[in-house]
């Protein structure tokens, strides 16, 4: 394990990139170890096997066949085969699990007219709290030594999956974590997600949320977020979108001990709108793949779980399954990045992103630029370069190289 960074590493670091020592930085982190939990996945076939040629840490149970409606069909009965397959494979491949309770199946919703996925009245609020209450409490039981962390909706920000108030989620959010804090004190309470690229339901939602949490005295652990941007946006939009979730947060006084999930993310899916989808492959898809998990430790997202492990999706414009581009972006990070101490400063005035990994003798620099190309100087002691192609080339320090959207990793691998 690499060992913690001292200012005197990171001040030569940022002395070689040209950023100021006097010009505090938009955005800067430091932490670690950074480990495979950060790296989070769906995987739609779990129950059926699946396995990824990835090293994810963690995977979030969603678009798998195990909601709330697809498992207690009828009241008080409840298919339990379909969770119990996709948790015993998760378990098998030592993965984290975040397991998402809702949505409502038809028997219990107040209005079935509201949502069709997966099943009429998807999207209502519970006409009885009872019955949500009941159902928590038996996963929670049932699953309470395997599930690791549980979000109570997805996406309720969005009509497809939640057309009750904010206030009515954050009650089914408090009547939860009430339950996962008795039985599974360990386990995370994660709130519902939002989406942030519709900016229209995302103002209506996220914040009347966050003062519904607020009112009952913050009843999770964890707030969740969707990064897609739109269908022709970058890692760069995301990284506008993250920074608009945590200045809501701040006004809505989240404390300070709350993580941020990034529960869904990809690029180049359809919409708003008339935006069509875009299919992104390549060296870009490999780059922006990485940076998003780079983007996350510079700016404080402490999990992003990719959408999805699935072959040759319609839907999604980076394709992450066995031989893409983006499965190799993935790896290349997570090779990278586990097990690192770090210490981040977001560029400014045309520099490039700058993570400092490694120790006092063999430092390792990442950069990369959510913008417009840029130059870097070659950090001392750095012999190699490589991208997130895992493509590698010698290099010289104090030699000037250009910086994009690609990451590029700089150290002694012989050290």
């Amino acid at each position: 394990m690499r060992r913690a960074l001292t200012a005197a590493v990171l001040a030569a670091t940022v002395a070689l990139t040209g950023v100021s020592l006097t010009a505090p930085a938009q955005a800067d982190s430091s932490g670690g170890p950074y480990t495979d939990l950060n790296f989070g996945m769906h995987i739609p076939q779990l129950s059926q096997g699946e396995q990824t040629s990835v090293n994810e840490g963690s995977v979030r149970l969603w678009d798998s066949g195990v909601t709330w409606g697809q498992v207690e069909q009828k009241k008080g009965k409840y298919w339990w085969n379909g969770l119990d397959a996709a948790i015993a494979n998760a378990n098998a491949q030592n993965l984290s699990i975040l397991y998402v309770l809702g949505s409502t199946p038809q028997w219990a919703a107040k209005n079935t007219k509201q949502g069709k996925y997966p099943n009429k009245g998807a999207a209502s609020m519970p006409k009885n709290i009872s019955d949500w209450k009941n159902w928590v409490t038996a996963v929670v039981k049932r699953y309470r030594n395997s599930i690791d962390a549980y979000q109570i909706w997805n996406e309720a920000n969005l009509q497809t999956f939640w057309m009750g108030t904010p206030e009515e989620m954050a009650t089914l959010t408090k009547e939860a974590s009430k339950i996962i804090r008795k039985y599974d004190p360990t386990a995370k309470v994660v709130a519902a997600s939002t989406t942030v690229r519709l900016q229209s339901a995302y103002k209506k939602f996220f914040p009347k949320y966050l003062a519904a949490l607020k009112k009952n005295k913050w009843p999770v652990d964890v707030i969740a977020f969707h990064g897609y941007p739109a269908g022709n946006g970058t890692p760069g939009d995301r990284v506008t979108y993250i920074k608009q979730v945590q200045a809501d947060m701040k006004k809505g006084k989240v404390p300070a001990n709350k993580g941020l999930w990034d529960t869904e993310v990809n690029y180049g899916i359809a919409g708003p709108g008339s935006v069509p989808r875009v299919v992104i492959d390549g060296g870009t898809a490999a780059a922006w793949t990485a940076a998003t998990y780079m983007d996350d430790m510079l700016y404080g997202v402490d999990r992003a779980y990719w959408y999805y492990w699935y072959n040759n999706s319609n839907l999604v414009g980076i394709q992450m399954y066995n031989g893409t581009f983006g499965a190799l972006g993935y790896q290349t990070a997570r090779n990278w990045l586990s097990g690192s101490f770090y210490s981040c400063q977001e560029g400014q005035a045309g520099q490039p992103n700058v993570c400092q990994l490694g120790d006092n003798l063999n430092p390792e620099v990442i950069a990369w630029t959510g913008g417009p190309e840029t130059t870097f100087t070659v950090p001392a002691n750095a012999s190699q370069q490589c991208n997130a192609l895992n493509e590698c080339a010698a290099v010289l320090p104090g030699t000037q190289v250009t910086i994009g959207s690609m990451p590029i990793w700089f150290g002694n691998p012989a050290s």
